[in-house]
């Protein structure tokens, strides 16, 4: 009953905003570039946020918004050239899941809610699908990010159904007055090659253009000598170039075009076979295309008008074992929204038509085609100097799930040193075949989806943060409610009609998860020192007996350390300790709870001009979970996959290097 009267509440609260504010100057328009400068009386970095679209600074929205900096994502970048997995699994309150051990793909989870309910998108834009493909994380480089923004729970007011555990929003460069670029090249011990590029260059007084490139390359390494290939061999190459563009009557428009091709293989190696006697190999073969653009003009003084779009398109060539499977995935989103402010209020209200469809050429019963008109509004609230609240409400008209209504509610009291941010949120999102079980064994042995609810969720968080000099440090309380969600089961004894084994349903009763985040940050002179701990409280109702038992891979306790040398133009030396203790796993033959593990990691850099030498070394302990126990099940599950679940590293120890050479820098 609370959550309908807040609803309701939402709603009358903005109806009178709309019709009496001034517009606002849209800090989200794509051109304009972020404040990174230093507050004169506070020394903090004041970042724009675009995510929570109203493009507030950092520590003034009410909305928190997390930044991974750009000096972090070139530190990450040495680490890991080909894929943004390492920039945000180390991240507070963020876990990269492996969903797929044959193949190496891996999603998302925020507050260890579900990685499905992530969404992610490049420059405001799903350029990767509404739903991303949980391979997507690793076929994403990070050469041309500027930063990175999360926003942690529902988010579905501000961007519908496919965030509802919370949006990472990946910001590019935009280019700069004058001509410049990079080139990183990198190898790893384990037979890895990356070949990664930016350069960006005004065309024009009014027009600037960037394009990012990329080859990367992994051999397939069976690590352990049991014939299954623990890190999955693949060839990928991916193009993106940007076009922005700009007059002085207050007009922008920012194009990209992507294009990604993937060729993956996993499963057993050459000829080995699995424990019934037969080969398996695991095949994907991708390419993606996708197009996207914002437009934004002044109206008058204070107001502004935004029109974006994309649309995404990805084909993929699946094998497992003697199944063959060929699908494609679509997405569509058209958008236009009207802003403006006044001296206590910025307000935004706006049109969306999103679509999403699935067609598979093999098993046509799961083909879907979703149409999702929708109406969003924000309005952000100064009540005083130290206090400001965000209002957003979202209602959707699902074609397959009917209406559906997103509120949320933010505010912020920032006395002094300290920031102090509530949030609560509700929404939805739309089921489809791609839970994360699917993405080791394909649909063949799925039965087609019947009587399926949406998902939905509550989250709510407290965050309290305080600053004072060269120290930062936060505490985050958080708590979800997840209902209806899709999960695998087994048919038992079959269904009579056809040979399918396992079905997805909704699980009875909901899913709860509760928990806190610690973050400690402290610069001395060029030193800078990063500590961060995770607890989470995470049960399901168990069918049939009814109980409570914790979700599977989320652990309990989780930590990190991290310090950082830098002397920029000259050199950079990291250490990294990362803590992940034990999960409760399910249907695993070998063991109910996983062992607790530590991440070591050490990075070096030693810059000489515009040339940049590094070399990396990644799980300095060596652990890998095949030590512990195989990752090949004794059978094969009804399901169709050979593998247990991924709840520690599956790589080893990784030694990567290689040289950055900068242009006109």
């Amino acid at each position: 009953m609370f959550q309908k009267y807040l609803t309701i509440a939402v709603a009358i609260l903005l109806i009178p905003a709309f019709s009496s504010a001034n517009e606002n100057k849209n800090d989200h328009d794509h051109h304009e570039e972020q404040e990174q400068h230093t507050h004169s009386d506070k020394n903090i970095e004041r970042i724009q946020v675009r995510a929570s679209r109203l493009g507030r600074i950092v520590t003034e929205s009410a909305t928190r918004t997390e930044i991974i900096n750009g000096e972090e994502i070139q530190e990450k970048a040495l680490m890991r050239p080909g894929n943004i997995s390492m920039l945000v699994a180390e991240t507070g309150g963020v876990r990269v899941q492996t969903t797929s051990p044959a193949l190496g793909s891996s999603n998302i989870r925020l507050q260890g809610l579900y990685g499905r309910y992530t969404q992610l998108l490049s420059d405001g834009l799903p350029l990767y699908g509404g739903q991303t493909a949980s391979i997507g994380l690793m076929q994403i480089p990070p050469t041309d990010l500027a930063n990175v923004e999360i926003i942690k729970g529902s988010a579905s007011s501000l961007y519908g159904g496919s965030a509802l555990g919370g949006v990472i929003n990946l910001i590019s460069r935009t280019p700069v007055n004058e001509y410049e670029g990079e080139v990183l090249v990198n190898v790893t011990s384990k037979n890895g090659q990356d070949i990664t590029s930016y350069f960006a260059s005004p065309l024009t007084s009014a027009l600037s253009a960037s394009i990012t490139t990329g080859i990367h390359h992994q051999e397939e390494q069976d690590l352990d000598d049991d014939g299954w290939l623990d890190v999955a061999g693949y060839e990928r190459t991916s193009v993106r170039p940007r076009f922005y563009w700009q007059n002085d009557k207050g007009a922008n428009l920012y194009v990209t075009v992507g294009a990604m091709t993937e060729k993956r293989n996993g499963g057993t190696l050459d000829n080995a076979i699995m424990p019934n006697g037969s080969t398996y190999s695991q095949i994907q073969d991708t390419f993606r295309t996708d197009v996207g653009f914002i437009y934004d003009q002044s109206l008058a003084e204070m107001m502004n008008i935004n029109v974006r779009g994309s649309a995404m398109n990805q084909d993929h060539e699946h094998e497992y074992g003697s199944v063959q499977e060929d699908d494609s995935h679509k997405s569509y989103l058209i958008e236009s929204s009207l802003s403006g402010y006044s001296d206590k209020t910025a307000w935004l209200v706006g049109v969306a038509l999103q679509s999403e469809k699935f067609d598979s050429g093999t098993f046509s019963e799961f083909n879907y085609a979703y149409q999702v008109p929708g109406l969003f509004s924000q309005l952000d609230y100064e009540a005083s100097e130290d206090i400001s609240m965000s209002f957003s409400v979202r209602t959707d008209w699902h074609s397959e799930y009917g209406t559906q209504v997103s509120p949320r509610f933010s505010l912020l009291y920032r006395p002094e040193n300290w920031i102090v941010r509530g949030a609560y949120g509700q929404g939805f999102f739309a089921p489809s075949p791609f839970i994360e079980d699917i993405d080791e064994a394909g649909l063949s042995q799925l039965e087609a989806l019947e009587n399926i609810n949406e998902e939905r969720a509550s989250t709510a968080s407290i965050d309290i943060g305080y600053m004072f000099g060269s120290i930062e440090s936060s505490i985050t309380l958080f708590s979800s409610s997840i209902d209806n969600v899709t999960e695998l089961t087994v048919i038992e004894g079959g269904n009579g009609i056809s040979n399918k084994q396992v079905r997805i349903v909704n699980a009875v009763g909901e899913s709860e998860i509760s928990g806190a985040e610690l973050l400690l940050r402290y610069r001395w002179q060029d030193i800078k020192f990063t500590g961060s701990y995770l607890y989470t409280d995470a049960t399901k109702e168990d069918n049939p007996s009814f109980r409570r038992v914790p979700l599977t891979l989320t652990p309990q306790h989780s930590a990190g350390f991290v310090v950082m040398w830098e002397e920029h133009g000259s050199h950079l030396l990291g250490f990294e300790a990362y803590y992940t203790g034990t999960q409760y796993l399910e249907k695993n033959p070998y063991r109910q709870r996983s062992k607790p593990y530590w991440h070591l990691g050490l990075l070096g850099q030693i810059t000489v001009g515009k040339i940049s030498f590094f070399v990396n070394a990644e799980n300095l302990l060596n652990v890998r979970q095949t030590k512990e126990n195989p990752l090949v099940l004794p059978e094969q599950a009804p399901s169709g996959r050979w593998t247990t679940d991924i709840w520690s590293r599956n790589d080893g120890f990784t030694v990567n290097a290689g040289f950055r050479y900068q242009f006109n820098r």
